[in-house]
């Protein structure tokens, strides 16, 4: 897998420096600084792509001494590395365009210009498609991230392209400054993104959509010795998660038996997240009295109170560290 996935970022990078080779050709033709703000984002695609590239080299090294959890946070630093970057570049683009604002050049071939730029434009596109569909079915969020920088790329070289006709039809060269100021704007907001994605990653922070699946695996094939799950944490490496968790059993199982159920456990949640390697770490708390008025065991030998009723898990009940009493 690791393997295709550097296929895949390594074609990126090739496409994108062909990209940006184009951009920077349109705005020597034509000297508009909104075509330049697009060379300038492409640029980033070409560091990024690069920087991915050994990303995915490296999260695809297996586990040693030094890192038992493997290398996949290393994903986490790339999307960071290229959000800081996409960030930076939309600094230079405002900068660039409050200069155009103060002294507008003559703009040159404008026709040539919008051509380019329409080429270029649903090149990224397709590129950008390929590369969010490839990452979201690997998974890999290095490669859904760039795509998902090349999208936005094509998207504002769009309104680039309306701003070019616009120029061309009225003659107004304010716009060209103008519409680089907007552009700059999207693009730091998209750099944000990725650094907020980025941070929350490297501080461990809960993806509440994979707890929510995971909770709504083991609500679905529960077994009755599971009395309650509590204290869950998930944390992300990469495409593997690492899932901690309490479980109360009956306590006068044997060692023998609550090993094979949580060992059943986890080969279903393995198997539900398909496309992710799952390691458990559980920790069996013993039943406690309490426990009887949800504990579905129809014939336990040492029940205390009667079933009262059946206790769905979710969030509320799951993510704290105390056993499910009422």
């Amino acid at each position: 897998m690791v393997r295709k996935e550097f296929r895949i970022i390594l074609l990126s990078l090739g496409i994108s420096l062909l990209l940006t080779a184009a951009k920077f050709t349109a705005y020597f033709v034509t000297n508009s600084v909104a075509i330049l703000s697009d060379a300038l984002e492409s640029i980033i695609n070409v560091v990024a792509g690069g920087f991915a590239c050994y990303s995915i080299y490296l999260s695809g090294k297996p586990k040693d001494a030094n890192h038992p959890y493997g290398h996949g946070k290393v994903e986490f630093f790339s999307i960071g590395f290229e959000g800081a970057m996409i960030f930076i570049a939309g600094c230079l683009i405002l900068f660039k365009a409050v200069q155009y604002f103060i002294h507008q050049p003559a703009l040159e071939e404008v026709d040539q210009g919008i051509w380019i730029t329409v080429a270029t434009s649903a090149a990224n596109f397709l590129l950008g498609l390929y590369l969010v569909r490839s990452g979201k079915k690997l998974p890999s969020i290095t490669i859904t991230g760039n795509g998902q920088h090349i999208l936005t790329d094509a998207y504002t070289s769009v309104g680039l392209i309306v701003a070019l006709v616009l120029i061309r039809l009225t003659g107004k060269t304010w716009i060209d400054p103008a519409a680089s100021v907007i552009m700059g704007i999207l693009i730091l907001r998209k750099g944000y993104q990725l650094m907020r994605q980025s941070i929350s990653g490297l501080m461990d922070e809960t993806d509440m959509q994979v707890m929510d699946r995971v909770i709504g695996i083991l609500n679905e094939h529960r077994h009755p010795a599971w009395i309650d799950v509590h204290n869950m944490r998930v944390q992300q490496y990469g495409i593997d998660y690492h899932i901690d968790c309490h479980v109360t059993m009956p306590y006068y199982l044997e060692l023998s038996r609550a090993h094979e159920e949580m060992k059943e456990l986890e080969q279903l949640v393995d198997r539900e997240l398909k496309g992710h390697e799952v390691e458990f770490f559980i920790h069996i708390d013993p039943c406690i009295p309490e426990s009887c008025q949800h504990c579905q065991l129809s014939a336990c030998p040492v029940r205390s109170y009667p079933f009262r009723q059946r206790i769905s898990w979710s969030r509320e009940n799951v993510l704290p560290n105390r056993k499910h009493t009422d």
